[in-house]
């Protein structure tokens, strides 16, 4: 059998190794593809550091990986709408299509659902196979890069967009990939005013660079402080929250005008203690929690967006790196020194 090589987790506690394994076969309903690029996502760090969550959700031996873009190079016999030398991406929820979600037009929640790289062997590897219903074929006019992050550019667009945001002022908190693409997606939407704050200088000088008007470092400044100040004591429309930190949304929530609107897109490792009567209640905050994409209505959006180049998100992609120098990719994200990371096999 061919081999490919292949970024795997082999046992329990920080690490992976990249090995030969063999190249998969697809299944029937599946497509096998040659990946170009694989970006990495916060979720393959918790796997490699082997965090909490990873060890609940991941069987081992797993091959990580899920944001790529790639080109088809084998079909099995009932696929239908992709072909072999088709440049693909892909969604990483794979829905049953039974369930009442899935029935209902919310196959991004399916009460079945299998994430991409997760449940299933993921993209750090030369191939992968995926099943046709998640496969998104890209225009030739998007660049191959950009392809590759359609799938974390799409959960920033859901929390940016859950309602209109034209002309309306938006604190994004946190600014790793998904909180700069929801700045370079509220540039793009008509945003009035974005402020952004993250602890890291590194990351905040790329929340300028994609448009954000000004930026706020929490351990130098008091974030609900600053923002109220910024907005003569009104407070900002629309909370992006993008940080998964307890603190960063309760700063947030006191920054937020009466009425606002709430985006909770980053994921919480703790339970939060939050006063919800004078946070939430009394200012008739809307709070829309961001589940990945809606399949596949964002990501046709994406799609124009990134096809009529309305966003700016060259400076996001900071780094290129060779499957071998995964580990090198991996310490980038736990020090924050980094955008999104592409990983070429």
């Amino acid at each position: 059998m061919k081999k490919m090589k292949a970024i795997v987790k082999e046992k329990e506690g920080i690490g992976a190794i990249l090995k030969e394994v063999d190249i998969p076969k697809p299944k029937e309903d599946e497509a096998l593809i040659r990946v170009i690029y694989s970006a990495v996502c916060g979720t393959d760090h918790h796997i490699y550091s082997w965090n909490p969550w990873a060890q609940s959700n991941v069987k081992l031996p797993h091959i990580l990986g899920h944001e790529f873009v790639g080109e088809v190079v084998e079909i099995g016999r009932s696929i239908s709408q992709v072909k072999v030398g088709d440049i693909v991406s892909a969604e990483t929820h794979i829905f049953c299509g039974i369930c009442k979600q899935c029935l209902t037009g919310n196959q991004g929640i399916c009460k079945s659902m299998k994430l991409l790289g997760i449940h299933t062997p993921g993209s750090f590897a030369e191939y992968i196979t995926v099943p046709e219903k998640v496969l998104w074929r890209n225009p030739k006019d998007i660049p191959l890069k950009h392809c590759a992050v359609q799938e974390p550019l799409g959960v920033a667009l859901e929390g940016v967009l859950a309602e209109d945001i034209s002309g309306k002022s938006v604190l994004v908190t946190g600014c790793g990939p998904i909180g700069l693409f929801a700045i370079a997606v509220a540039r793009a939407s008509g945003a009035s005013e974005i402020y952004a704050s993250d602890v890291k200088e590194y990351r905040l000088s790329l929340a300028k660079e994609v448009g954000a008007d000004k930026v706020i470092n929490p351990k130098e400044t008091n974030l609900a402080e600053a923002t109220l100040e910024y907005t003569h004591g009104d407070g900002v429309d629309v909370l992006i929250e993008c940080s998964g930190s307890p603190k960063a949304l309760r700063s947030g929530l006191e920054a937020l005008t009466k009425g606002g609107r709430v985006s909770l897109v980053g994921l919480f490792g703790q339970e939060i203690n939050l006063e919800p009567n004078s946070l939430l209640v009394f200012k008739a905050a809307r709070v829309y929690g961001i589940s990945g994409r809606k399949i596949f209505s964002t990501w046709w959006k994406v799609r124009e967006l990134l096809e009529k180049r309305k966003l700016n998100i060259d400076p996001i992609i900071t780094h290129e790196l060779p499957l071998e120098e995964f580990e090198k990719a991996m310490h980038l994200v736990e020090d924050g020194t980094c955008g999104k990371i592409l990983i070429k096999p």
